[in-house]
């Protein structure tokens, strides 16, 4: 409690950047998802007040994924109704929650942070690349669309040249001035007095961006169009604005693909709020550490909410979550603030909402990105080696070019592979002076060291003595074991001479033959 008051200044402040950020991703995304627009902003509602006051994030924002907006376009597709498709987030909800009690949460401590700085990283470039035609006036594609294939049949860069082909004067530069003023904000200005570290600069970015719409277009034929600004749907009266709200239609639990919707749903989601909630805690100023399975139950209960009022499902968010960090969020007080500001403004202000330029708002999303892919981190990563570096980098370019699931298991496997090969390398040594060979091996030793092993052993020459020392193994994979034995089987045809060093206390050397612990044949161990 105390810490919510501490920090209450920091976290208005971030949650009305971010609740400015979420207010047309939640659009867009309901858009691209082919579900009423009204239903993204139940999400967006739902994720920042429900699942911000159960998460135990300090940072996370919840709400509407780009990253689900193909398995909801085609799940609304799949099932009889919309309702039908509630039914589903209702059931996804459910096995959420279950995942949270079976403890499944675990599964994202085992994903490597040089996967998730490139995963922070892609998204950076995605954020940047995606928002360069918002940037420019050109807004053909939703807002919020992350994947390289658009709607529209373009891809991610021929997007942008065919943005630059249909410029809008007006939001170029409003987006342009947006982007300068918050650079120089945060490089210069900040700098220079106490002052403006209290006034996020995403907020005066986004009434500058009014203000230059509303002067420029004030009989004058520049004036954008509705399509280039904030779009949200008002209504008249109360009974109006309650008539938004869909429910489920419980006829449908008995529809196979409203439960193979839900359960596909349940997987993806989990999967992406727990990698998100990795990279969260990675830009966490204070690098604290979100309780996995306590998040799931958080998700699932946002989800069965959201499903039984009309909203699409809900993740953790990476974007929003960044923007969250970047504005100087402190504690997850952020989160929930910007989910009540989202109801608020649906419910009250919308008319008010709806002068923000798009072009504003990109500015904002573009220096995010910048942020969340600026070039020390590539730096860092190449001092690190090429075993910290290629993943890092092969995760970004699988992202960027399919979506984040894919780019993830990409990248996990490219750094399994870096894991092995440094296997190869550690798990024995050899060392020889003259005649004299020892093959060292080190705590593990699995088959994946049979091939290399057998080949250092076949090099050693006529007349050698080797010492093959074991004693420190904690485990010996049969088939190296079989390696050693054939060794000592065949060695004397060389006139090879073999000493091997177990020991006594470790009962799986016992499958080695040839055995001896004679330390005065063993001078040349060291």
């Amino acid at each position: 409690m105390k810490n919510i008051f501490k920090n209450i200044g920091a976290d208005i402040s971030a949650s009305v950047v971010v609740f400015l950020v979420a207010l047309p991703l939640c659009l867009g995304i309901a858009l691209g998802s082919g579900a009423p627009l009204f239903s993204g902003l139940i999400a967006g509602i739902v994720g920042g007040i429900v699942v911000g006051a159960i998460s135990g994030s300090h940072v996370s924002v919840s709400g509407p994924a780009a990253g689900l907006t193909a398995i909801v376009a085609a799940g609304i597709l799949k099932v009889p109704a919309f309702e039908a498709f509630l039914l589903s987030v209702l059931v996804a909800g459910i096995i959420q929650l279950v995942f949270g009690f079976i403890k499944a949460g675990s599964f994202g401590d085992y994903i490597p942070s040089n996967v998730i700085k490139g995963m922070l990283a892609a998204i950076g470039i995605i954020l940047i690349l995606k928002q360069i035609p918002h940037l420019i006036g050109y807004d053909a594609d939703y807002e919020g669309d992350a994947a390289f294939v658009q709607n529209d049949l373009n891809n991610t860069y021929s997007g942008i040249l065919a943005a630059f082909s249909k410029i809008t004067p007006l939001a170029m530069i409003i987006g342009i001035v947006c982007l300068a003023m918050q650079i120089f904000w945060d490089k210069v200005l900040v700098k220079t007095s106490k002052i403006f570290k209290l006034i996020p600069a995403p907020l005066v970015v986004v009434f500058a961006g009014v203000l230059i719409n509303l002067l420029a277009s004030n009989g004058n034929t520049l004036q954008l169009q509705k399509d280039q600004l904030v779009n949200l749907p008002s209504a008249a009266n109360a009974q109006e604005f309650f008539s938004f709200f869909i429910f489920p239609d419980f006829s449908y639990l008995g529809n196979i693909d409203t439960w193979l919707t839900g359960v596909t749903i349940a997987i993806v989601a989990s999967l992406e709020t727990l990698l998100n909630i990795e990279a969260s805690d990675e830009l966490d100023f204070y690098k604290r550490v979100t309780p996995k399975d306590r998040e799931l139950k958080a998700q699932g209960i946002g989800n069965m909410i959201s499903g039984l009022i009309g909203g699409l499902p809900i993740t953790s968010v990476i974007v929003r979550s960044s923007v969250n960090v970047n504005a100087g969020a402190k504690t997850k007080t952020s989160a929930f603030l910007h989910g009540v500001f989202l109801l608020g403004a649906v419910a009250v202000i919308p008319f008010v909402l709806n002068l923000i330029p798009l072009s504003a708002l990109a500015a904002v999303l573009i220096y995010t990105g910048y942020k969340l892919a600026r070039p020390s981190l590539f730096k860092e990563m190449y001092k690190r080696g090429m075993d910290q570096l290629a993943p890092f980098v092969v995760t970004i370019v699988a992202i960027i070019f399919t979506d984040l699931l894919v780019g993830i298991l990409i990248g996990i496997v490219v750094g399994l592979f870096f894991v092995l090969r440094s296997n190869f390398k550690t798990s024995f040594f050899v060392v020889h002076d003259k005649s004299n060979y020892l093959f060292r091996l080190r705590k593990d030793v699995s088959f994946l060291n049979k091939p290399i092993l057998k080949n250092k052993l076949e090099t050693v020459p006529e007349n050698a003595a080797v010492l093959i020392d074991v004693s420190r193994t904690d485990f010996i994979d049969k088939d190296v074991t079989e390696v050693i034995n054939d060794f000592c089987k065949h060695a004397h045809l060389k006139n090879i001479r073999v000493q091997i060093k177990k020991s006594p206390a470790k009962n799986m050397h016992r499958h080695i033959i040839m055995a001896t612990d004679k330390e005065e044949a063993l001078s040349f161990q060291n």
